[in-house]
């Protein structure tokens, strides 16, 4: 329908922009257009790498390194000790089912997983299906090779990212270990029950990173942007996007 849009504009006009996927041409595309990103993988020597790509990349692209802020994916199992937390853990676990993740490790990747013996070793291939999610458990960890059962059993719960389990000082200190030697800005919560899990982690962890300055305790007013980069609600000046807006009035339009 000509004319101008039905919808009111946000107080941010442009939505908060996020990506997802760490591939070649993902990361390129998070480097141009992408103000926060999703990366996941099942080591700290995985992450960082994506983080380095990002990071390279968005300079490559003429932004900042901080233009783009990073999150990994994590789920977080945690109880009010240390052996409540593991038990919880290995529950959980007694409801994997391989062929389920099997499934799901195809869909990801565009490989058929149920053609392969348990224990053959994962290669990368070049695939029309997630680039990064095979890379994950291939290419992207040199040091480590995983077989389809490793690799079956660990998607099973969390998907890509890392189990963190303990009590709140431990799964605080994995957290934090997390963040220090990977160069990520922060976490995409993954959980293993239903808002059970969610509920666990702030009951439980959010307290003990408040305790150490890294969760928040108030929030000020403003947009989603103006809370993660404490600047204004619009894109940036330096963003690609900037460079589509009305400059003048609509009525002084010629």
């Amino acid at each position: 329908m000509p004319g101008i849009h039905l919808s009111e504009p946000s107080p941010q006009r442009t939505p908060l922009l996020f990506q997802a996927g760490n591939s070649t041409r993902g990361t390129a595309f998070a480097a141009q257009h992408a103000e926060c990103t999703f990366v996941s993988g099942p080591s700290k020597q995985v992450v960082k790498r994506y983080v380095d790509d990002t990071r390279a990349a968005l300079k490559t692209a003429g932004r900042e390194a901080g233009d783009v802020y990073i999150y990994a994916q994590a789920l977080i199992i945690t109880a009010e000790s240390s052996d409540a937390a593991k038990a919880k853990y290995q529950e959980y676990r007694q409801y994997i089912d391989i062929d389920a993740s099997l499934a799901l490790l195809s869909g990801w990747t565009g490989v058929d997983f149920s053609k392969l013996p348990l224990d053959a070793t994962i290669d990368y291939i070049e695939s029309e299906g997630g680039r990064s999610a095979l890379a994950s458990f291939s290419s992207a960890d040199p040091g480590k090779k995983w077989t389809v059962r490793e690799a079956a059993e660990f998607i099973a719960l969390g998907g890509r990212g890392p189990v963190l389990v303990g009590n709140a000082r431990e799964v605080a200190d994995q957290l934090e270990a997390w963040l220090d030697e990977t160069g990520i800005d922060g976490f995409n919560l993954s959980f293993a029950l239903a808002h059970e899990t969610i509920k666990d982690v702030v009951k439980f962890i959010v307290p003990e990173l408040q305790a150490r300055g890294r969760y928040k305790t108030s929030y000020s007013d403003g947009t989603l942007r103006q809370q993660l980069f404490q600047r204004g609600s619009r894109l940036p000046e330096n963003h690609i996007g900037r460079n589509t807006h009305i400059n003048k009035p609509l009525a002084d339009a010629a």
